[in-house]
């Protein structure tokens, strides 16, 4: 059984390494031509949907490298090493070694011997560099969004809104592009221009390594974009102008729904189609939430994956060593609320706390469907584990986008829309 890449080539499988260790991604790229001729495909670890390939729990994601056939078998540590080496013709006899009686107990000793040493703890790498590496890393995020902040006094509040949510993402995107170029994922000056400018995700190492294992997206996923982007379209530039005169406050719902329509699920998509048969991994940012059984799937896998690999890559695996699995959860909630309040709360000078308390809840509910109780109840799966993230999830939507940021941020950018559309 085989896969297509997005490039059309045909695939065995999947090879998984750290992308956040230079020692496993200089060696990725070593063998990258090697594992190409042998139809294998090199994907990092940390990609967001890795851990559902695998079968494993985040806890376990940066333990070992593994390899995942396209059959679904998956292999581990020196058990994958072995299953590629027997596809090589100048490391089969390390195959012809592990197949004598008792063989693997040693490469498994071994394996796991150098892989306590690659200057690794806990499963994520020690970097000799801080997170983000040198200033150059991360002035951007402080001078950008700064810069942005200056112009409140005299842009409309919408515009305000878009100045400094584009500053912080492209203080971010930054960061992330240097994060991996420090691990020597960059490769070219085409490639890192693509990456900064022509797609949304934050998984730079993905992205940079030029790796995708996916099938050649299919017309029917093409279609779906087209569709969603055309949606977005209609309640954007129809819907929500023609409500606005009698009912503002749904006419600033439909616009901001447009706008997740067209950006998000559309838009985003439609690129991630053309990086996706461009041979490049590009995953979608948006990836059916409405299919999520668990908080932390709509969070961790299906909803912005950018934010998702953000905070994981940045705050929680360096918060979890030091405060535990769960304080971090709530401290990822935290500052996702605190960058909200930075756009939508600032923009409309008023609604304050009330995006940081609507996150505050997304991470009391992840951590109450893991608990024993929560378990025992069924959160997590099934019916019960959906209804229970649609309920926190949407419930309070509305603290998340107040009446003040509605009325003082949206409608005042959907009048020209309105205005255009009552000529007609």
């Amino acid at each position: 059984m085989t896969t297509e890449s997005a490039g059309g080539e045909r695939t065995i499988g999947r090879v998984f390494f750290d992308g956040d260790c230079a020692i496993c991604t200089q060696a990725a790229r070593r063998f990258e031509a090697v594992l190409r001729r042998r139809r294998f495909a090199l994907v990092p670890l940390q990609a967001p949907d890795a851990c559902h390939a695998l079968g494993i729990s985040e806890a376990e994601r940066l333990s070992e490298m593994r390899l995942r056939l396209a059959d679904g078998t998956v292999f581990g540590g020196a058990a994958a090493v072995v299953e590629i080496a027997r596809r090589i013709w100048w490391a089969w006899p390390v195959w012809a070694i592990s197949r004598l009686p008792g063989a693997m107990r040693p490469l498994d000793a071994g394996y796991r011997w150098l892989a306590r040493r690659r200057r690794c703890a806990n499963g994520a790498c020690r970097i000799t560099r801080p997170v983000g590496g040198t200033l150059a890393s991360i002035l951007p995020l402080i001078v950008l969004p700064a810069g942005a902040l200056l112009s409140r006094s005299w842009l409309p509040p919408w515009m305000f809104m878009w100045a400094l949510a584009t500053a912080i993402y492209a203080g971010f995107k930054w960061l992330t592009y240097r994060h991996a170029r420090e691990r020597g994922a960059a490769i070219g000056h085409l490639r890192r221009i693509e990456y900064l400018l022509g797609w949304p995700g934050m998984d730079a190492t993905a992205f940079l390594l030029q790796t995708d294992a996916q099938r050649r997206p299919a017309r029917s996923e093409w279609i779906a974009a087209g569709l969603k982007t055309a949606l977005g379209a209609v309640l954007l530039l129809r819907f929500a102008p023609a409500a606005l005169p009698g009912h503002p406050l749904l006419a600033g719902w439909l616009a901001m729904a447009g706008l997740v329509f067209v950006l998000h699920f559309g838009t985003f998509h439609l690129l991630s189609l053309g990086w996706r048969t461009a041979g490049v991994n590009a995953v979608p940012l948006m990836r059916n939430p409405l299919r999520s059984a668990s908080l932390a799937d709509f969070w961790g896998r299906r909803w912005n994956t950018a934010f998702h690999e953000l905070a994981t890559r940045f705050t929680f695996r360096p918060l979890r060593l030091r405060v535990g699995p769960a304080a971090a959860t709530l401290l990822v909630f935290l500052l996702s609320g605190a960058i909200h309040e930075l756009v939508i709360s600032l923009p409309a000078r008023g609604g304050y706390g009330l995006p940081t308390g609507y996150f505050v809840v997304q991470g009391l509910g992840l951590l109450s469907e893991r608990s024993s109780c929560g378990q025992r109840f069924g959160l997590g799966r099934g019916w019960r584990g959906w209804l229970f993230t649609m309920l926190v999830t949407a419930g309070p939507v509305f603290w998340l986008f107040p009446p003040p940021f509605v009325y003082r941020v949206i409608l005042p950018m959907l009048a020209p829309l309105a205005h255009a559309e009552g000529s007609l």
